[in-house]
């Protein structure tokens, strides 16, 4: 579980090897000041150094360290950190944190040798959360579960069981649900730009890219909006498990870096693919095709926001709480243009829940990987939004609206939680009909 290298006869450990380890440079720009501690979601619930960024930085940095070991301990540290990059947003020193931990996950994840039943856990998230043709062949069984109570039966598998009462709202439509390959622009054309479906997002969320392409076409755009690439790899790049995500962002980037602007309408999606030229810096064939395509990377709000508005917005009379997801306010510092945009509706009242930088518990897979912490954030984050008396939520990442809604659903609290887009495409309907 160490490097092993031999100096002057002696053999040498040390926890990091030589691929992609996390970076010295990076790990000397943190001068401990403690400014991430309040913001940080772990130390929040446990007071412990090490469950810290800055904790966490100092073990990164003991990996580089000959002697070095990879030890449970440290591994169990970093694993439980959310990557919600709230930290990033309140470092004063500009640490870029998240190419740190990422650089130590996938050192774990190529080099630790987890116990057997948690290495086939995260094998059985992987294989099924990045394929949407898996995911809508689920479909059938999750329309099911929730109003049988199918998810008693397996009270005594815990990790099944957290599957199933993680499992958004879904219809019987979503397994058809597709979206065209092509939308033409309405009026005359802003131009065209390209979606990214994602695996999650098309498989259970299909009604927020079909908003994402209506809104984006009565904007004057034509969208394309291909079936392929199948995920874009983000899952895994935020977990660690580098060669897949590599893999992944390769046939992104050849599938969209044709286009100008590249449209993600889910917050973890985006962050991952702007992401890019650090996950393949050591690939000399597409380094610089992964700057250039990173380059044209969008979140849809972030490009709405930027444009003079052309379609007439209807009234929505709604309260809506805003949530934001973390990788879309902290790890791409997106935070006014969701709030500009619903604010362009007349009628909506945006509410902003307190404590807005903690993450929800979502995080990628660590509501599956660590269900007791993301369960205790979760909850935290539903009585937060339920507090300022919303009938609705605003939440841009499809693993925030699962995680919101079964919490909030736990506390016998049940609103829609609507995507921005969604609640934009609602107010653009009602606007063309007057």
């Amino acid at each position: 579980m160490a490097e092993r290298a031999e100096t002057a006869g002696a053999v040498e450990t040390r926890a990091w090897d030589e691929i992609r380890p996390p970076e010295l440079e990076l790990i000397d720009d943190c001068v401990h000041c403690g400014f991430c501690l309040p913001t940080c979601p772990t130390y929040s619930l446990w007071q412990e150094e090490m469950d810290t960024p800055r904790g966490r930085i100092v073990l990164m940095g003991e990996g580089l360290e000959k002697g070095s070991d990879l030890s449970s301990t440290m591994v169990g540290h970093l694993d439980n950190c959310l990557g919600c990059m709230a930290c990033v947003t309140a470092c004063p020193s500009g640490v870029a944190y998240d190419k740190l931990l990422i650089d130590a996950r996938g050192q774990i994840e190529r080099r630790y040798a987890r116990p057997r039943l948690e290495r086939l856990h995260r094998r059985a998230i992987f294989a099924l959360f990045t394929h949407p043709g898996r995911l809508r062949a689920l479909i059938p069984g999750m329309a099911l579960t929730k109003p049988l109570k199918l998810d008693r039966l397996f009270a005594r598998w815990p990790r099944i069981r957290n599957l199933f009462r993680l499992a958004p709202p879904v219809s019987l439509r979503d397994i058809v649900r597709r979206l065209p390959e092509r939308t033409a622009a309405q009026g005359t054309s802003r131009g065209r730009v390209a979606v990214l479906q994602g695996c999650v997002q098309r498989a259970f969320f299909g009604d927020v890219n079909e908003a994402t392409v209506a809104v984006l076409a009565a904007e004057g755009f034509d969208v394309d909006a291909p079936a392929s690439p199948r995920c874009c790899g983000s899952l895994q790049q935020h977990a660690g498990e580098s060669e897949p995500a590599r893999e992944l962002a390769r046939e992104t980037i050849a599938a969209f870096e044709d286009y100008d602007v590249v449209v993600s309408n889910s917050a973890g999606c985006g962050s991952g693919m702007k992401d890019y030229p650090h996950l393949l810096r050591d690939d000399p064939a597409w380094h610089e095709r992964a700057e250039a395509f990173a380059e044209k990377v969008k979140d849809v709000t972030e490009l709405l926001a930027g444009i003079e508005p052309r379609a007439e917005r209807g009234p929505i009379e709604r309260k809506v709480a805003y949530h934001d997801a973390c990788h879309l306010a902290h790890a791409q510092g997106v935070r006014s243009e969701p709030r500009e945009l619903l604010r362009q509706i007349p009628g909506l009242e945006l509410a902003e829940p307190h404590g807005w930088e903690f993450c929800c518990g979502s995080a990628g897979i660590y509501n599956l990987v660590n269900p007791e912490p993301a369960a205790e954030l979760g909850e935290r984050k539903a009585r937060a939004l339920i507090e300022t008396g919303a009938d609705a939520i605003a939440a841009a990442n499809p693993g925030c609206s699962i995680q919101i809604q079964t919490h909030m659903r736990e506390l016998g609290h049940e609103a829609p939680i609507l995507h921005p887009i969604q609640l934009l495409h609602e107010s653009i309907r009602k606007g063309s009909d007057v």
